[in-house]
């Protein structure tokens, strides 16, 4: 079993083996779990559960600090890249879920609004009849100045 076969999101570390592959004391990650730093998964029986994600953020947090930077600073960084983390997730599935659409409807790929708003499908190639009629917006009641009341028209 190589590197490559582990899943980095499983927590399957406890807390002494995540703190030395980390290079850390334990206590040390206990206390980033309280300060929200790196926030473990957890058993049943509420002992601490590491993935390579976790190991990775201890590594990154401790040459974060090593580079004095505080951390609330910290937290917000890894906040931030836990999100774009969830964002690529995201964009890969979307961009899977597309793919897949692509491949079931070959050619059906543009789109146009129809004459009651509805969307309609056309084939790659075919062109939309253009509307060619103007309409007029024309208010019901005149449009007056500021401090007129509705309904007057200016100078009547």
């Amino acid at each position: 079993m190589t590197e490559d076969d582990i899943d980095e999101d499983a927590p399957i570390f406890a807390i002494a083996v995540a703190a030395e592959l980390a290079g850390m004391h334990p206590q040390t990650l206990r206390q980033y779990d309280r300060l929200g730093l790196v926030v473990p998964a957890r058993t049943q029986g509420g002992s601490r559960r590491y993935s390579l994600r976790h190991v990775e953020q201890l590594r990154e947090v401790a040459r974060m600090s090593s580079d004095g930077i505080g951390l609330p600073a910290i937290v917000r960084i890894l906040e931030l890249e836990n999100r774009v983390q969830e964002l690529h997730g995201r964009v890969r599935d979307l961009e899977d879920r597309m793919r897949a659409e692509l491949e079931k409807r070959p050619g059906a790929r543009v789109f146009a609004a129809g004459s009651t708003g509805s969307v309609v499908t056309l084939r790659q190639g075919t062109r939309v009849r253009r509307a060619t009629e103007v309409v007029v917006w024309r208010p019901r009641t005149p449009i007056g100045q500021p401090g007129e009341p509705p309904g007057q028209t200016p100078g009547a």
